[in-house]
């Protein structure tokens, strides 16, 4: 395992509460039922002071959601960096796992080869690994993406803000709108600039 030794202490239930979305802590590193016995930094998933009971819940780097009683000494409680603490062993990332989508014109079985072939080259056979694979038939349409406040004014007037143009249908399915805004799909327009030019 990739980990360093981090100088912290451990935080009591009433300077949890203190903490807010930004400040970086560090929390058990169990990940899926496997016991691990180090940390992980992480984050609140909310401003401490809105907690209540005494747990809190936090979000690792690694993406795992993990609930802590911080008094309870039977738990591995939430610490935060500290040069006058103790010792633990943290876990560090060893890379990034990237989700992608890939769009292969007129693209077959040999042409998805060849793309596995070139990344497992540049990156190495034991990195690139094929998780899951879903070979979707992309229709030969684009489209506008739009978002909009997802509550709208009672004038009619309605705020846009353009967020992707001549995209296809199937790319959206990879995307989230904003927080508090929805996304409007419309048929792709070709923009036309009819700036009069010298």
């Amino acid at each position: 395992m990739n980990t360093e030794k981090v100088t912290a202490r451990r935080l009591t239930a009433e300077q949890v509460a203190e903490l807010g979305l930004q400040d970086g802590i560090f929390v058990s590193a169990e990940m899926d039922d496997l016991p691990l016995d180090c940390f992980a930094p992480a984050f609140l998933t909310e401003p401490g002071k809105n907690f209540e009971g005494g747990s809190f819940a936090a979000r690792t780097i690694f993406g795992k959601e993990i609930h802590v009683l911080p008094d309870n000494v039977e738990e591995r409680g939430i610490w935060v960096a500290d040069k006058t603490g103790e010792e633990i062993e943290v876990l560090r990332s060893a890379g990034v796992l990237l989700n992608l989508a890939l769009f292969v014109p007129d693209g077959g079985a040999a042409s998805l080869d060849s793309l596995y072939a070139a990344a497992r080259d540049a990156f190495g056979a034991g990195i690139v690994q094929r998780w899951s694979e879903e070979t979707v038939a992309v229709p030969d349409v684009k489209i506008d993406l739009y978002e909009e406040p997802a509550r709208g004014r009672k004038n009619g007037a309605q705020n846009r803000d353009r967020r992707a143009l001549d995209i296809y249908p199937t790319r959206v399915r990879f995307l989230e709108p904003s927080e508090g805004w929805k996304f409007v799909v419309e048929p792709h327009k070709e923009v036309v600039d009819d700036t009069p030019t010298i």
